[in-house]
């Protein structure tokens, strides 16, 4: 139908000139209603999408790989400033011929709702302000890629402060927090700057699509077709009222068991059961080699699907100096492969982290074999529900000598996970209303503004820690998550997930094997339903009101009572009586 290359290699080095005349024979190409080529063009036109996508997602993995590496930021930025802005350009051009050809069939209708979606809100003059946007984050990956500190002499990044957050010296966990936030806090007003401009160009492009604000243009972008920002407010609510309460019971506690006067920032992290701090691993060998056998126990198909990545050294793992911040799993999605990247250093967090990536891993394995590359995408809301099921249906299987920790260990790291699922709700529902303030309301262009608002908000969600004295401090958390700054309202994502994934493990608590067998249908289903269809299909149903938010957070509650009496494992022996 079209000469297309025979791999992403072709597109390594192109320039947007070398891309577009594939675009324009899949433009140009006949086609009328019934015509028996649409099904033929669809294939070219996404396979076209997963090579050109797949070397944009190389460059990307090379640049976060070494932020400080000229050659691989330049890479990265001519795809994300020339290639991938123009290149939604032509999307909306093909998606535009689609559905004037009025052709669909019933695996398609969730895609055709998104592409009738992306054509209302699409405009030209959007081109070049996401380009400069794109241009903007890859700055900010830069800056918070090359933050480091001194540790007793030696540059340590911020990662590496982890282990000393949990060390059992107070004086030391203060240290290492004073120390990672100031790193943040010295970046302050260049990162300021950078989010003034981020703010203005994205308020820009709601206006210029004819929207009020950009919340509503972003759940639009974000094909959130089935539920409102009303219903982000209810979640905020039912946060407040639920979770907050019961983080504060956790907190009343743990200043009990600490024996101290208050409970401060740098006590929230620490082991509370354990004498001295979980480290699971001690090298990045060990780490994969027990990530493979605790998925062999999961599933046999699972453990099959990691082992390839291992095999085709899909994973960079280790944590280093110029690596960009955080974690990710990103899809090559040409070869059908996923990609894990994370900052590891031996602590509990990396287990989780690996272990949620490689839920991400799964989804993209799973749907590899839909049709076209579109029907394998979800909203994140469902990428999301793959990942942290995963990272609970995998708890029984952290002991040795299979997993990371000895039996006790193991206790402690599913207490601190599961208080950890408490926790992360309330940033996570703060972290969504401040995006929604940053963008609804106009004081959300000023920076001193902003920084007061997010003091304001994590008073209201925050409970049980004395934050006296330490506002600047508090401020420096919003800068560095990397949401707020490269992806505005990718957030309530995680907490709607949340709730889906307590809802797994809730059924796994009675019936472990039918919970997997129900995940794995989910994954197959990639995009091809509506989302609240992809959560019947795996048990589970989305979740904004307060009640049914409270019965989860009831549940999750009850699972650590039992393990501080001493249950063996979370699930069967943590079932109510």
């Amino acid at each position: 139908m079209i000469d297309l290359p025979a791999s992403p290699e072709a597109f390594r080095d192109a320039a947007w000139e070398d891309v577009l005349p594939y675009y324009e024979q899949l433009a140009d190409l006949p086609l009328v209603r019934d015509d028996p080529r649409i099904e033929s063009w669809l294939a070219a036109w996404s396979r076209l999408d997963t090579m050109v996508g797949e070397a944009g997602t190389l460059s990307m993995i090379a640049y976060t790989a070494n932020t400080a590496n000229a050659q691989a930021e330049a890479a990265y930025l001519r795809f994300s400033m020339e290639i991938f802005p123009k290149l939604e350009e032509q999307q909306v051009r093909l998606a535009k011929r689609l559905v004037a050809l009025d052709w669909s069939r019933p695996d398609l209708e969730t895609l055709l709702r998104r592409f009738r979606t992306d054509i209302e809100i699409f405009r030209e003059a959007n081109v070049e302000r996401s380009a400069h946007i794109e241009e903007l984050s890859a700055a900010y990956q830069k800056v918070t890629g090359g933050l480091s500190v001194d540790w007793d002499g030696e540059s340590k990044t911020i990662p590496q402060l982890q282990p000393y957050l949990k060390s059992a010296n107070r004086a030391e966990r203060e240290r290492a927090f004073r120390v990672g936030a100031k790193a943040y806090l010295d970046q302050r007003d260049l990162l300021a700057d950078q989010f003034d401009k981020m703010r203005a160009l994205r308020v820009a492009m709601a206006h210029e699509a004819g929207f009020a604000d950009f919340q509503q243009y972003c759940f639009a972008a974000k094909h959130r077709f089935d539920y409102t920002p009303s219903d982000c407010a209810r979640f905020h609510d039912a946060v407040r009222s639920t979770v907050t309460p019961a983080l504060a019971r956790l907190m009343a506690r743990r200043q009990e068991v600490l024996g101290v006067d208050t409970l401060r920032p740098w006590d929230v992290t620490v082991d509370l059961e354990a004498k001295e701090p979980l480290r699971p691993f001690d090298d990045v060998h060990t780490f994969v080699k027990k990530a493979q056998t605790i998925f062999s126990r999961v599933d046999a198909e699972l453990a099959q699907q990691f082992d390839i990545m291992v095999d085709e050294s899909l994973l960079d793992l280790e944590s280093r100096a110029g690596k960009a911040p955080g974690g990710y799993c990103t899809d090559l999605a040409f070869r059908g492969r996923p990609f894990i990247f994370m900052n590891a250093v031996g602590v509990p967090d990396d287990v989780n982290t690996l272990i949620h990536e490689a839920g991400h891993c799964f989804h993209d394995f799973a749907t590899h074999g839909l049709p076209f590359t579109w029907q394998r995408k979800t909203g994140h809301e469902a990428a999301e529900l793959a990942s942290m099921s995963m990272e609970l249906l995998a708890m029984p299987y952290l002991v040795a000598p299979d997993g990371y920790y000895s039996a006790e260990q193991a206790r402690v790291a599913w207490l601190e996970h599961l208080e950890d699922v408490l926790a992360s709700l309330v940033h996570i529902a703060s972290v969504d209303a401040f995006q929604a303030w940053i963008y609804t309301d106009p004081a959300g262009a000023d920076r001193d503004a902003r920084d007061a608002q997010w003091l304001a908000l994590r008073t209201q969600f925050e409970a049980g820690v004395d934050w006296s004295g330490l506002d600047r401090e508090r401020i420096a958390r919003w800068y560095r998550q990397l949401h707020i700054f490269e992806l505005p309202f990718y957030y309530i994502e995680y907490g709607i997930a949340q709730l889906g994934a307590l809802q797994v493990f809730r059924n796994a608590v009675h019936n472990h094997a039918d919970a997997v067998t129900a995940y794995k249908e989910f994954l197959s289903l990639g995009g091809t339903r509506s989302l609240p269809e992809l959560y019947k299909a795996a048990g589970v149903s989305l979740v904004f009101d307060a009640e049914t938010m409270g019965e989860l957070v009831a549940f999750v509650e009850d699972r650590i009572e039992a393990l501080r009496a001493g249950a063996e494992a979370p699930f069967g022996p943590l079932m109510p009586a």
